[in-house]
């Protein structure tokens, strides 16, 4: 009988044990994904800043478009097209565009081998380095903004970096739970994020170890 008690005392023991590291959890991922979303661009900043280059992550053909303006507007030398597909060259991107392609051919460049963000960050940062550049105005969708800063910063820390956030009309960020579509998006996102931090604590502590 005392066995059978001091199992059931244990089990019970190990079951609340179980409930509370399972609150603790949970309340961190909470915060988290609060914080995650909080970093989300809710509106466009006007910011004059010129820079280097403009780069631009395929994606949406509105992120493109905003490109190709603030190339326009002189906001940067060149613009710098990350993870177009192979074959597609600079005057068929254009032509996609609808732009006049003599006009924009001489500053734009592209790059084909990138199909993450990671690889944006990466083919960019080869680009970067080519060119001499210091400075570079990121162009992708608001809810991509936070998981790109983090790689882009991850692969040239000493770069300054200015966002400049797309917002495409489906994504919904004032009370976003509400929007199945974007709720979804944004927790996709939010793995990805995590996902990004652990690869990258543990290629610093690697790296660390390596030296």
């Amino acid at each position: 009988m005392r066995v059978r008690r001091r199992r059931n005392h244990n089990w019970n023991r190990w079951f609340l044990l179980a409930i509370i590291s399972a609150l603790i959890l949970g309340t961190i991922v909470s915060i988290s994904l609060l914080n995650f979303v909080a970093q989300i661009p809710i509106s466009a900043l006007s910011n004059d800043e010129q820079t280097d280059a403009i780069v631009v992550l395929t994606g949406g053909s509105s992120r493109l478009e905003e490109g190709l303006n603030l190339l326009m507007q002189r906001k940067a030398k060149k613009l710098f097209v990350s993870g177009v597909y192979r074959g597609v060259d600079v005057r068929r991107l254009l032509s996609l565009s609808q732009r006049a392609p003599d006009d924009l051919m001489c500053c734009i460049e592209i790059g084909h081998t990138a199909v993450s963000t990671e690889g944006n960050a990466a083919e960019t940062k080869l680009w970067m380095d080519q060119e001499g550049y210091q400075s570079l105005r990121l162009v992708t969708a608001s809810y991509h903004m936070p998981r790109s800063i983090r790689e882009f910063h991850h692969y040239m820390p000493q770069v300054r970096l200015v966002p400049h956030a797309v917002f495409p009309a489906q994504f919904k960020r004032e009370r976003w739970w509400r929007w199945p579509g974007t709720a979804s998006l944004i927790l996709t996102e939010f793995a990805k994020y995590l996902m990004s931090s652990v690869r990258q604590t543990w290629e610093n502590v690697t790296t660390q170890k390596a030296r």
